[in-house]
């Protein structure tokens, strides 16, 4: 049923139930971020739950230039307690979902928040949890049940140990398995290959479909794949390509009549394009095919499978740079718009007397936080003027612009930080990849059990709630967004995609309150990492504090939200904290 008066989004309410979810999508052409924002004019409710949220609530809010559908968990204030006078926004890291605010009854802070008085939301950003892709107002009850009914099927076949063994996790990085959500479709689940077997049979040479395929690819990479690669990227894809080419036909005769191709179609992808392009790569692609057909069938010897192996170069290249426009978002993406947009909502869902909310961010959340205080002002040569970012105070943990001076494990996403490599690399399953090593972390012989001293300290969090959390919190990454965040570890810190804004040059200007929250055994972001932005602050606004003893207990990067003892420790210096500011 379709509701104008309301603004755009979709409710689910349902009780409390179980946990998790990694959104993704089908194929589109996803504009650039520099179009404002602004809701959508109409609503649709859905009465049946997914089982996967634990909240009191499930919104959905959508961006007027992008297809996606943001969640919004949503839990209602105890009546038990005093309300509360702002809403409180939770912002969650890098490639996870809501339930890392919310892994069990017991050991919930969103629930501990909203036992304290605050309407509590957490936003689930494009790409992560329930959010949605290319479903219209009537197909998100469906999505929502297909998402969940998918993801609960990833961790019970990796509880079962189904994708357990060092051969399943190696080919991880050959492929990511994603559920694509569409209006007409219903969940369908593909396996996307990224580095292929060239070995494989063709079935059939179907020369005019494989000229029209080719010439496709050429013409995608000469438009730049819908504007989604610069110049010097779609040189790199270009050349990879075609070198993948090459070795098929490596010294065989035929190699001399392919470079003279290959030159042909290096002259058209430099100069301007023209009505003619078109014609002159079909013409080039048919004698490319041509060469391979010649190959495969007189050339002596023969080149052993030459058109089957043609073929799968073709059709995984054309993968990968399906790849690249499916996970084309960056972390501008998220504090341009989707941030923006779930505050708005929220806003009008909460209508605080002031205009503000509270805002806690973990991890990447707690980024996003300094950067909305950072851009707040006037910044004519940078291109844009900041808005007053709505919020009353602000909580960050285990969050930097700045990890430069630090130790931080993140340091192993650098080699991503060439573009080349981000797209030979177009997305990090970060999910899928920690579902299988969790066999290898949580059993003998333990052979990957270092991963789990990166999310929490020894003893810190309850065994079947850290598995909850490794098989159910993470989604997949795209290699965009990692490529900017490693700016964070460049000189200056953390800046935006075209590199000519810093933010951290700028946090100095805030005049919201700011408690920041490290913890001691952080190896993803040290207390030395945490500084470096504190420091920043000025000092009458910020309070920082570090949680954990030298003989214990010790705090790691998610044990600050759901470590056994952050309900008595951590969440009290946040309450009093929020509560001063809750005026």
């Amino acid at each position: 049923m379709l509701c104008f008066p309301v603004p755009d989004m979709a409710t689910i309410q349902y009780d409390a139930l179980f946990s998790l979810c990694k959104a993704s999508s089908t194929f589109r052409s996803l504009p650039r971020a520099t179009a404002p924002f602004r809701l959508r004019a109409f609503s649709t409710a859905v009465h049946d739950k997914p089982s996967v949220c634990t909240a009191d609530e499930l919104h959905y809010v959508s961006l007027s230039n992008s297809d996606w559908r943001l969640a919004l968990w949503r839990y209602h204030p105890s009546p038990q307690v005093p309300p509360r006078n702002h809403p409180l926004l939770l912002l969650s890291g890098v490639g996870t979902n809501a339930i890392g605010y919310d892994l069990s009854p017991g050991s919930s802070f969103a629930r501990y928040m909203s036992g304290q008085g605050f309407e509590t939301w957490i936003l689930e950003v494009r790409g992560a949890g329930l959010s949605l892709r290319d479903s219209n107002s009537k197909d998100i009850e469906q999505s929502a049940h297909a998402m969940s009914e998918k993801m609960e099927d990833v961790s019970e076949r990796a509880t079962n140990g189904s994708v357990s063994s060092k051969k399943e996790l190696n080919n991880i990085s050959c492929a990511v398995s994603e559920p694509d959500i569409s209006a007409s479709k219903g969940v369908e689940s593909d396996n996307v290959t990224v580095k292929g077997d060239l070995t494989r049979l063709a079935t059939v040479w179907d020369e005019s479909k494989l000229v029209a395929r080719l010439t496709e690819t050429f013409m995608r990479l000469s438009e730049r794949v819908s504007g989604f690669l610069s110049e010097s990227q779609t040189k790199v894809m270009y050349a990879k390509f075609l070198d993948q080419i090459s070795k098929l036909l490596v010294d065989s005769p035929l190699y001399e009549q392919f470079n003279e191709i290959r030159g042909r179609l290096s002259t058209l992808f430099e100069t301007r394009q023209n009505s003619g392009i078109t014609s002159q790569i079909t013409d080039l692609s048919q004698k490319l095919v041509n060469i391979i057909e010649e190959g495969q069938l007189s050339v002596s010897p023969p080149l052993f499978d030459l058109q089957a192996r043609f073929t799968s170069t073709i059709e995984d290249f054309q993968k990968q740079l399906d790849l690249i426009v499916k996970y084309d978002w960056d972390f501008d993406h998220y504090l341009e718009e989707d941030v923006p947009a779930a505050i708005e909502y929220i806003m009008k869902q909460s209508n605080p007397k002031d205009g503000k909310l509270l805002a806690i961010g973990h991890s990447m959340g707690g980024i996003l936080l300094y950067s909305m205080l950072s851009r707040f002002g006037k910044f004519p040569a940078f291109g844009f003027e900041g808005k007053e970012p709505r919020l009353a105070a602000v909580v960050t943990l285990a969050s930097s612009l700045d990890y430069t001076s630090s130790k931080s494990t993140l340091k192993l996403l650098l080699p991503l930080a060439d573009p080349a490599q981000a797209l030979n690399v177009p997305v990090v399953p970060l999910g899928a990849m920690l579902s299988a090593a969790y066999p290898l972390s949580s059993q003998p012989p333990y052979a990957l059990s270092w991963l789990n001293t990166l999310i929490s300290a020894e003893d810190m969090m309850d065994p079947d709630l850290l598995k909850r959390l490794v098989l159910n919190n993470f989604c997949t990454i795209p290699a965009k967004l990692i490529l900017q965040l490693t700016t964070a570890f460049r000189e200056r810190g953390l800046c935006n995609r075209n590199g000519t804004f810093f933010y951290k040059d700028h946090l100095h200007k805030t005049n919201i309150p700011i408690l920041a929250i490290a913890g001691d055994q952080d190896l993803i972001c040290p207390p030395e990492a945490v500084e470096e932005t504190v420091k920043l602050i000025p000092e009458h606004l910020v309070t920082y504090k570090v949680f954990g003893e030298p003989g214990g207990p010790h705090y790691a990067h998610y044990d600050l939200v759901g470590g056994r003892l952050a309900v008595e420790q951590v969440y009290p210096c946040i309450i009093e904290f929020l509560s001063r500011h809750d005026k």
